[in-house]
């Protein structure tokens, strides 16, 4: 099967970015107020059906149950790491950007929890199981109606649709970097007349929409949250050897707790990605190494930083 309207929803995002950044940011900002709205509509109708039995037994998989939903569900936070490549575009990075990651972050966490503390108390665990659509099918049974469904599928496609273009424009910007370092051609940070990495753009756009027509939403999913697992698990890595190595470097943000809260960082990224299935494992084994062959054989002598080191 093809799913077009992935691909087509992966499109509108690419001519969005196409248009340049303050118009992507005034849609992202849209996108994200309708759909914070749209969830909080959520909890207040959930809320009227909510049931205490329905929390008992509470986590009926264990710690288990817990960290495996996480790891297939991580890729819903990706958006706080791609808002740290827009440090460039920002007035003044070193103040806002992780005041909002920070911020951000507590918030969509908190209406998270809310949101599935609610579906799970009005209706409990077996309809939300067995259901595609199952915060509407939560709408439609505590109110009895159509409308709040409806309200909440339209909700949905928003927020598919804007996290889509939050994730291309992060991906865009990640290759204008490499492309300055040399670590990937020059074309990747080629900017056009409105100041958009215009190749680089269509280039990513392009193998995002044949990867969102071929590959199941569920593979993606998980592949995209083992990348950032991994990805992150290096960062906090990076944070406690710079700190040893480089405590010289100028730093806009600083770690508290060091080396604390790096390591506890690393070892939560540990237990999620451990939670992934044996495919996701072997996807990511080969795109790895397609990585490496790419570094080694073309960027690792062309990065003007390797050199300069």
């Amino acid at each position: 099967m093809v799913n077009l309207p992935a691909a087509v929803v992966v499109l509108l995002a690419t001519a969005v970015l196409l248009g340049g950044v303050r118009e992507s940011a005034a849609v992202t900002t849209a996108a994200t107020l309708l759909k914070v709205g749209v969830l909080v509509f959520f909890v207040v109708v959930a809320v009227f059906g909510f049931r205490a039995e329905n929390l008992a037994p509470f986590a009926p998989a264990g710690v288990a149950g817990i960290t495996g939903a996480a790891s297939l569900v991580f890729f819903s936070f990706i958006g706080f790491d791609a808002a740290s490549t827009a440090g460039e575009e920002a007035r003044n990075p070193q103040r806002d950007l992780p005041r909002a990651i920070v911020i951000s972050l507590a918030v969509v966490t908190a209406v998270y929890v809310l949101v599935a503390l609610t579906a799970v108390a009005a209706v409990g665990v077996g309809p939300l199981e067995g259901s595609d659509a199952s915060l509407a099918a939560v709408l439609a049974q505590v109110t009895g109606r159509g409308w709040p469904s409806t309200v909440l599928a339209a909700g949905a496609v928003v927020a598919i649709a804007s996290v889509v273009l939050t994730v291309l424009y992060g991906q865009t910007r990640v290759l204008v970097a490499m492309a300055r370092d040399g670590l990937v051609p020059k074309l990747f940070a080629r900017l056009g007349s409105r100041r958009v990495p215009t190749a680089n753009t269509l280039l990513v756009g392009g193998a995002v929409a044949v990867l969102a027509a071929l590959v199941p939403l569920g593979q993606l999913a998980e592949a995209t949250s083992i990348g950032t697992l991994v990805a992150f698990g290096l960062v906090n890595v990076g944070v406690v050897v710079l700190r040893r190595t480089r405590p010289d470097l100028p730093r806009g943000f600083r770690t508290p707790l060091v080396p604390l809260v790096p390591l506890l960082g690393l070892g939560m990224c540990v237990l999620l990605v451990a939670g992934l299935a044996p495919a996701t494992w072997i996807a990511f084994g080969v795109w790895t190494v397609a990585g490496l062959v790419v570094y080694f054989g073309y960027g690792r002598r062309r990065s003007e930083l390797a050199q300069g080191e």
